[in-house]
Formats: structure tokens, C-alpha cells, sequence
């Protein structure tokens, strides 16, 4: 196992170094000009070779990516010359628009994205391995062909769809839930667990019924196949009462593709749900992330890339680990 996780962190870190030099490469192709950017609309070409020296887009381009990338491991000064100020480790630079630490940025809007995510998770997955369990055990009857169909359906609506439907009934029509606040980032904070609830509980939803219509699809088919296994076959010849065959010995089998998904979902999420944050004026990573690229704000574009692709680097271990846990035929060398 200490080996395994050794050789899984070795190539995070590699991943990572790989992910911004791509990400930090097309930014300096693209069409767009990062100092013009930050420069404002009332622009003088002189005005953007000051911004360019400020930004150190004047060096040659390892300078600049390995000035970058030397924030990670140190403080460092920013600006320029004359004006320069301390950025802090670790330093992942400072935005081009508001001239605020990008760590700052970040840590401001994560909550957001973890109290979209958290309610999220536990939504899809209760509601799409349970129902694609129930489907399984009641193949070809009423209920299965209920949620199969149900499972269709959802799959087929895309956030925004989803998004504004819920807005439109349970906000604008019916009146019964607020609309989604900035103000509300944590169930610790003044509104209280209640107060969270109700502000996040239409992106949570929003986010399960697309979610969960895929989990309940991948659920029931992996068990089916498992239910039809000779270790199961064997299992009931000796007796075994229906509860253990299914949830002691098939469910660990038959939910172990659930598990990958699960953990490459939330990596994803944790990196920015961009859509449902969009859709519900959260102001969290996604949202972040979406403006920062049509500004060309290129550190605070280049630190959510890099967090997004260290959720998912992360999810992926932390599922190689589970599948040891779950499946016992399953051995992380």
C-alpha cells in the first residue's frame, strides 16, 4: 500500500506540473492579450507595455512559467518595478482584474462550491443506488420499468433545463424557496443549517436528478450482471437469506464501477459545478473560473485548473483504496 500511494503521489505531482505548463502554453497562444485584459477598455499602447511589464510578460515564457510555478514552494514579489508587493506563500499570483491574491479569491469562493457539492453527493448517491438497486431486485415488474423510464428522462435534461424548471416552479410560481443568496456560504454561518438548506437545496436537486438517473442506470445493470454470478448462484444454494446475497455479497461486487464514478463526479464537482453555479448566481469556483477566463485572468484561471485536476488526481487514489475496502478480490500492490 505504501509503495502504491509513493508511486500514485510521484505521478499527481507530475500531472499537475504537466496540466499548468498546457494550461499556461495556450493562454500565451491564444488570441487574447492578458495586458491588454487588465489594461481596462481605455487603453494606450503605452499603457499596455506597462501593464505587460507589471504582469512580467515581458520575459521570455519559461521565465514567466517557472516564476509562476516557484510561487508554490515560495514567497515571492509581484508588480512592477518600483511597486512590486509580497506575495505570500503559497503564491499563486495575483489576479489581473482586481490586483487581489489569487489564494484569497480561491479560499472565498470554495465554500460555496463544497456547499453544492456536499448536499449534492448525498442526494445522487442515496437516490441513484437505491433506486437502481430496487430496479435490479424488481427486473421486468411495474417499479423497474417506472424507474428505468424515470432514469430516461433524467438523464436527457441538461442542468440549465433542470435549473430554470425549478427555478420557475418553486421560486417563481409556488413562492416556497428563496433565491439562491451570496450571503449564505456554510450551514456555520448567521442563517443557520435551516437557512443553508433551503438556499442550496434547487442546485442540489437540480444536480441529483441528472446524477442520479446515470447512477440508477449503471447500478441496476452491474447488479443484474452480479445477481447472475456462480459465487451468487452458490451463495443461495447454501441457504442464504436474500438480505446477505444481495447486500453483503452483490452489492460489494456489483457497486464497485459506482464507486469510480462517484469519486471522478466529485472530483469534478469540488473543481467547479460551472453550470449550476451559473444557473444559481453561486459564487463559487465554477462561477469564478468562468469569468476569469472570459477576462483572461490568467493566474486565477490557472490555480482552478491546477485544484480541479488535484480533486480529480485525488479521487481517482482515494477510489483505487476503496476498491480494496469494497470488493475483497480487489488487492492495491
Amino acid at each position: 500500500m505504501t509503495s502504491f500511494l509513493m508511486r500514485r503521489f510521484v505521478a499527481m505531482i507530475v500531472l499537475l506540473f504537466v496540466i499548468s505548463f498546457v494550461t499556461f502554453t495556450l493562454f500565451q497562444l491564444g488570441p487574447a492579450d492578458p495586458a491588454a485584459a487588465a489594461c481596462g477598455q481605455e487603453c494606450t499602447p503605452q499603457r499596455i507595455a506597462e501593464a505587460r511589464v507589471a504582469l512580467g510578460m515581458d520575459k521570455p515564457f519559461l521565465t514567466q512559467y517557472f516564476t509562476y510555478m516557484s510561487g508554490l514552494f515560495s514567497s515571492h514579489m509581484v508588480g512592477a518595478p518600483g511597486s512590486q508587493a509580497l506575495c505570500s506563500w503559497p503564491c499563486l499570483g495575483k489576479s489581473f482584474q482586481t490586483n487581489e491574491d489569487v489564494t484569497t479569491i480561491i479560499a472565498r469562493a470554495l465554500p460555496y462550491t463544497l456547499s453544492v457539492a456536499c448536499g449534492a453527493v448525498v442526494l445522487w448517491t442515496v437516490a441513484g443506488v437505491g433506486l437502481g438497486l430496487l430496479a435490479a431486485l424488481r427486473k421486468g415488474r411495474f417499479t423497474d420499468k417506472l424507474i428505468v423510464g424515470g432514469a430516461s428522462v433524467g438523464v436527457s435534461l441538461p442542468i440549465p433545463v433542470t435549473g430554470l424548471l425549478l427555478l420557475l416552479l418553486f421560486v417563481s410560481t409556488l413562492d416556497l424557496l428563496p433565491f439562491t443568496t451570496n450571503e449564505i456560504a456554510s450551514p456555520f454561518g448567521a442563517a443557520g443549517p435551516g437557512g443553508w438548506f433551503l438556499n442550496y437545496l434547487l442546485p442540489w436537486v437540480a444536480l441529483a436528478v441528472l446524477f442520479s438517473a446515470q447512477y440508477i442506470r449503471v447500478t441496476r445493470s452491474n447488479m443484474l450482471e452480479t445477481l447472475g454470478e456462480d459465487f451468487m448462484r452458490t451463495a443461495r444454494s447454501k441457504g442464504l437469506s436474500r438480505r446477505s446475497i444481495v447486500f453483503r455479497h452483490g452489492a460489494r461486487a456489483g457497486l464497485t464501477p459506482v464507486v469510480t464514478m462517484l469519486g471522478l463526479d466529485i472530483g469534478s464537482l469540488l473543481g467547479g459545478a460551472v453550470l449550476t453555479e451559473t444557473i444559481f448566481s453561486v459564487p463559487g469556483v465554477g462561477f469564478t473560473a468562468v469569468h476569469a477566463a472570459q477576462s483572461g485572468d490568467l493566474p486565477v484561471t490557472m490555480a482552478i485548473t491546477m485544484m480541479a485536476a488535484f480533486f480529480i488526481i485525488v479521487a481517482n487514489v482515494l477510489v483505487d483504496i476503496a476498491y480494496a475496502v469494497i470488493d475483497p478480490r480487489v488487492r492495491v500492490a
